[in-house]
């Protein structure tokens, strides 16, 4: 247990290392976030997304797990993760949410955005779903503040968690669900490694937060239950109850001068600045 507590820290040489492939995610998610419109399909998003990944020399890392063709993940309303891209149409309202990662020189980026589609027919329905993505995108960001500070990674977990509760929907009056099936993890010569990062409250501690550590952070929240089914396709996991979900990520380090948000072109700067974290670029 001691050798693999050990095995999660990466060096400073190997921090550098990731600091591309991070960037290649994040291009892959601006190109389609300028793309989406109600009329495209998932699978063109898809393209649009390898094309960008390609055009600086990475390689998608989501084709290299087995039996996925992808680039991407493409999740629609109820559908909260690994929805396959084909050729369902977006209309206008739906909630998107698209995970991409790429691999570059063998060193892996992950990050995930949720969008909503403009429907000024349905003005209060696009209120609602917005409401959501940016809860869920702000809890994210608080996890990754609490990172900053933190002793141990499982306090990333509380600060979503408290986030969530104190954000309840405005519609419902409801508390958002946070799932707890899926979760975040470690990333690093590998798109998923160890640590586990939980998005809730546990228990446990977690690992030292010191530097060499690189997570993934990752809530997916739903408007409604947190239980879930994977549809036929065996991939695409969907709400139980039909509920909208949002699904938000970044990868981080922690290194000695501080932590660096390895999928947003600015290190996470402007997102951090309102939550008194100044994130430190990797020396």
């Amino acid at each position: 247990m001691i050798g693999r507590k050990k095995g999660i820290y990466k060096t400073p040489a190997e921090l550098r290392l990731m600091v591309e492939p991070g960037l290649v995610t994040s291009a892959s998610l601006e190109a389609v976030r300028a793309a989406i419109r109600p009329g495209i399909t998932t699978l063109e998003l898809d393209r649009i997304a390898d094309e960008a990944i390609r055009a600086r020399g990475g390689v998608s890392n989501f084709q290299m797990v087995p039996g996925y063709a992808h680039t991407v993940c493409t999740s629609v309303n109820d559908d909260i993760v690994h929805g396959i891209p084909g050729d369902r149409v977006l209309q206008p309202g739906d909630i998107v949410s698209i995970d991409s990662g790429a691999d570059v020189g063998g060193w892996n980026g992950d990050s995930a955005i949720t969008i909503v589609l403009d429907d000024p027919s349905r003005p209060e329905l696009v209120a609602e779903r917005q409401l959501l993505s940016e809860v869920t995108e702000q809890a994210l960001w608080h996890g990754i503040a609490r990172l900053a500070s933190a002793r141990h990674l499982n306090e990333v977990g509380e600060a979503i968690e408290e986030f969530v509760e104190s954000h309840p929907s405005v519609a419902s009056g409801a508390v958002y669900g946070i799932l707890t099936d899926y979760i975040g993890h470690g990333i690093g010569r590998s798109m998923h490694e160890e640590p586990p990062v939980f998005n809730y409250r546990v228990r446990q501690r977690g690992p030292e937060v010191k530097p060499g550590l690189v997570v993934a952070i990752e809530p997916m929240i739903t408007a409604g239950t947190t239980e879930t089914y994977t549809r036929d396709d065996d991939w695409t996991v969907a709400s139980a109850d039909g509920s909208m979900a949002s699904h938000w990520e970044h990868s981080v380090a922690v290194h000695a001068d501080g932590i660096w948000v390895l999928t947003s072109p600015d290190g996470g700067a402007s997102a951090l600045a309102p939550l008194g974290i100044t994130p430190v670029p990797i020396p």
